[in-house]
């Protein structure tokens, strides 16, 4: 079926402050997809994909709101089989996710997902 995997840190600047005094900037810390809570589910295997034996992993980016809704989703870089891509697309179109955060409040940001499309699995 599929894997997905934890992606690495998305950096973003901090915001600029208006007092005089240098302040040390937040750190943002990332959107998250692999929240238990979430429940996301993992795209269906395309059965013309499977009978065909096409198999590859597939790097989305997601631009997720404040409110955790996936505001844009396009490939990043490609499983090299249009199906498998697209059926990775259409599902985390319908994702969920942990928004960044910017000290205490949610702010909008990117995420790499990967998803992995293997027929051992």
């Amino acid at each position: 079926m599929t894997a997905v995997t934890v992606p690495g840190p998305v950096h973003a600047a901090a915001a600029p402050t208006t007092d005089t005094a240098p302040i040390a900037p937040q750190p943002v810390i990332p959107p998250r997809f692999d929240a238990d809570y979430l429940a996301n589910p993992a795209p269906a295997y395309p059965a013309t994909s499977r009978r065909l034996g096409e198999e590859g992993r597939v790097i989305l980016e997601v631009r997720v709101s404040a409110d955790g809704a996936p505001l844009a989703v396009e490939v990043n870089k490609s499983s090299g089989w249009p199906r498998l891509d697209e059926a990775a697309l259409t599902t985390v179109r319908h994702w969920r996710f942990m928004p960044a955060r910017l000290g205490d409040k949610a702010v909008i940001a990117s995420v790499l997902v990967p998803l992995s499309f293997s027929l051992d699995d």
